[in-house]
């Protein structure tokens, strides 16, 4: 029963310094992979961070040597940044590794399948439509499910250009689908 609360002076000296280099590790790992492993989380980027994490804690408690957790989390960095090029060099590949944004309401009609698929409710988009600090609906052009989980509210433009909508595919076939 001693063991729960303390082993020995070596045990706790192991994982002092375990640490200290799996933290630095990490840190300058985390570093040098760029911003994208800090970015809001898409589903990619979410087990990125959990397998980060995971290692780290094992390399933390000495569970894993150094060496062995300092190769598993710069594979992991490694592989996030091939998965990231491939999506960005093929479109197909972008379609698989990540999510699509959802067209969940359009030039004031909601879209009650993608609403249903996506399990959200008037009441969060209304909740959103407020957060954006507009009070009419009616200002609203289109309110979007990103990657990465965030609704995005669009608001109405007297602009002639390129729209922030246009990689959604087919925001008016959505809206008749609805």
């Amino acid at each position: 029963m001693q063991e729960v609360f303390f082993k020995d002076w070596k045990s706790i000296e192991h994982v002092a310094l375990s640490t200290i280099i799996a933290f630095i590790t990490l840190f300058f790992f985390v570093r040098i992979s760029g911003k994208r492993t800090l970015s809001k989380l898409n589903a990619f980027d979410f087990v990125v961070t959990v397998a980060l994490g995971s290692t780290l804690s094992y390399m933390m408690l000495a569970m894993v040597p150094i060496v062995e957790g300092t190769i598993v989390l710069l594979l992991i960095i490694i592989l996030q940044y091939i998965f990231a090029w491939t999506a960005r060099s093929s479109k197909k590949m972008e379609r698989l590794i990540n999510a699509v944004p959802t067209l969940i309401y359009y030039d004031g009609k909601f879209i009650e399948k993608a609403m249903a698929k996506e399990a959200i409710t008037k009441g969060e988009i209304f909740s959103t439509i407020r957060n954006s600090g507009i009070d009419q609906i009616d200002e609203v052009k289109a309110i979007v499910m990103e990657l990465n989980g965030q609704i995005t509210v669009v608001r109405k433009s007297n602009g002639n250009g390129s729209s922030s909508l246009d990689d959604i595919e087919l925001a008016d076939k959505a809206v008749k689908d609805a």
